[in-house]
């Protein structure tokens, strides 16, 4: 019974295995003292069709898919977005000035040169939910970029 058990759970995770997603140059902004907010940024491309739904940290109260864009008077204006679709195959940059995810109520200062954890959660076309754990370098607030 037991190895039933572990072949069937074997099976499972291979037919729920969903979109594998590659995420690269990810790094979190610096902060200074008293900043309850930050933005991560990186590249995503994954092999099938899913949406970047949301995403967890430790190091953070609230995390949110934001997205800074032009509005009708021509002013720069960051809202929530419910998702980003990631085509299969085609690179997804988050970066400053666009689509992002914000750290928000940050329960500790971003310090240059720490490391910070990420969970990635993605939708599929079907609904389901998968999600990708990312280790995040945070950059001096001066770095170029």
């Amino acid at each position: 019974m037991h190895r039933f058990a572990i072949a069937l759970a074997a099976l499972l995770a291979a037919a729920s295995a969903g979109a594998e997603v590659t995420v690269q140059d990810a790094w979190v902004r610096a902060t200074v003292p008293g900043q309850k907010s930050s933005g991560a940024f990186m590249q995503l491309t994954s092999t099938t069709d899913v949406t970047l739904v949301g995403a967890r940290s430790p190091v953070a109260g609230v995390v949110e898919i934001h997205e800074m864009a032009m509005d009708a008077n021509m002013t720069m204006r960051m809202r929530a977005v419910q998702g980003i679709p990631l085509p299969a195959g085609k690179p997804v940059a988050l970066k400053p000035g666009g689509y992002h995810v914000m750290l928000l109520d940050l329960k500790e200062p971003m310090q240059a040169g720490q490391k910070v954890k990420l969970r990635l959660l993605l939708k599929d076309a079907k609904g389901e939910m998968d999600d990708v754990d990312v280790e995040v370098m945070v950059k001096p607030l001066n770095a170029k970029l």
